[in-house]
């Protein structure tokens, strides 16, 4: 023992310095990158700055991440307790694992995903994005899927999430003549699976390059040794086993809530800032939810080729998707004014219910979802992956929405 530790300082000694800066990801105190982050930061403040005025800029910033804070991310760690706590209660008592060998023949299909999977798919769909981490997190869940699977949770879940305020609330419109949506919300909800197959698809071409095929998932706990065919329980009796499911998935869901605080406000109030335009005035008051509207003015200038893809009937439509980049909540709401305005049709609320859906605030979601996963490396390409199916389940609910609209 003696003699085997003696030589490990050695050994570390003789470790180059460039080997040594490459084990312990170091730079230089100051590099070029440090220049080009400092010129960048500027530059895109100054810019902000520069439309709505400093203080305005500042006031924005701040009131938004704070409303964001008490509107949002609370609001999906009350989701996420609530979802924590009935998906711990169906893992407990064998729901998972009997919808597992009931939808495995057709999850493995579509997705190449264990049928447990369709319980994340029915978690989000009623509640928001991150709620199928809180099931991530269980070794009862995990123990489904090999290692390359679970990254493309974060996309499966994302398609998904709040699937069912997002088709409510298109159901409920009315155009100025009075026709229901209703179709044109169900077309989109197709649309929005066949984006996330695609979204998955892609994912999985990435993940098992880095995990390889075969490598089971990591389980924390004893749930990888039960035996292939029995599922592990709580100790004690039913009633026990109940409230301490209940209990401990709800404080599952408190953890994962905690988690997602730092990405969800940071990125999502500069998507906000981006996205949003000035207030009714047409003048910047320093409000929460105020921005330069740069990402709508990009969505016209591509409108040449959004427009053969989607269908759209105005080009202020694009408006709807490019703002579900950062919220599904904030895109949907710009949907009356357009129908007010007379500038959408059936076809359009089709596009935007597929988009909405299956985006639903993404960028404002994927990288506190992938570091939960403990995939930060990959958030990159399930940002990627996610943005191609997106764009998938508008085509396809745009295409659809023309087939339904020609068949007598």
């Amino acid at each position: 023992m003696d003699q085997d530790t003696s030589f490990e300082p050695v050994a570390r000694a003789a470790a180059t310095p460039r080997q040594s800066m490459e084990a312990q990801r170091i730079k230089r105190e100051v590099s070029a990158e440090s220049l080009v982050f400092l010129g960048a930061f500027l530059l895109f403040f100054c810019f902000l700055g520069a439309r709505m005025g400093l203080v305005n800029l500042m006031n924005t910033l701040m009131g938004t991440a704070y409303d964001i804070l008490l509107h949002t991310v609370l609001y999906i760690m009350a989701i996420a307790v609530i979802a924590g706590a009935i998906s711990a209660l169906l893992v407990e008592f064998g729901v998972v694992a009997l919808i597992n060998k009931l939808i495995s023949p057709l999850m493995m299909p579509l997705y190449n995903m264990p049928g447990a999977s369709v319980i994340g798919i029915i978690t989000t769909y009623l509640s928001d994005n991150p709620a199928i981490l809180t099931l991530a997190e269980d070794p009862g869940f995990r123990r489904y899927f090999r290692k390359y699977q679970l990254p493309a949770l974060t996309n499966l879940g994302t398609a998904y999430g709040m699937g069912m305020i997002i088709t409510a609330f298109v159901i409920g419109l009315r155009s100025p003549s009075g026709e229901s949506f209703a179709i044109p919300a169900l077309i989109g909800n197709l649309g929005a699976i066949v984006g996330s197959i695609v979204s998955v698809r892609i994912m999985h071409l990435f993940t098992k390059r880095v995990y390889g095929r075969y490598e089971p998932c990591e389980v924390n706990g004893n749930a990888d040794a039960v035996p292939a065919g029995f599922r592990s329980i709580r100790a004690g009796g039913i009633g026990t086993r109940f409230m301490e499911a209940l209990l401990d998935g709800g404080k599952s869901g408190v953890n994962m809530g905690l988690a997602i605080i730092p990405g969800t406000i940071v990125i999502c109030s500069v998507i906000m800032l981006l996205s949003n335009g000035p207030s009714a005035s047409g003048e910047y008051t320093g409000a929460a939810f105020e921005g330069v509207a740069l990402l709508p003015g990009l969505g016209e200038k591509l409108d040449f080729l959004l427009n053969p893809l989607f269908g759209f009937q105005s080009s202020q439509a694009i408006s709807v998707p490019i703002t579900a980049l950062g919220a599904a909540g904030a895109a949907i709401g710009l949907i009356p004014h357009l129908i007010s305005q007379g500038l959408v049709s059936g076809n359009d609320m089709a596009v935007f219910t597929a988009m909405c859906m299956c985006w639903s605030g993404y960028l404002s979601t994927h990288i506190a979802m992938m570091d939960r996963l403990g995939c930060s490396r990959l958030t990159g390409k399930a940002i990627l992956s996610h943005t191609i199916g997106g764009l998938c389940a508008g085509v396809a609910a745009h295409w659809m929405y023309v087939l339904f609209t020609t068949i007598p």
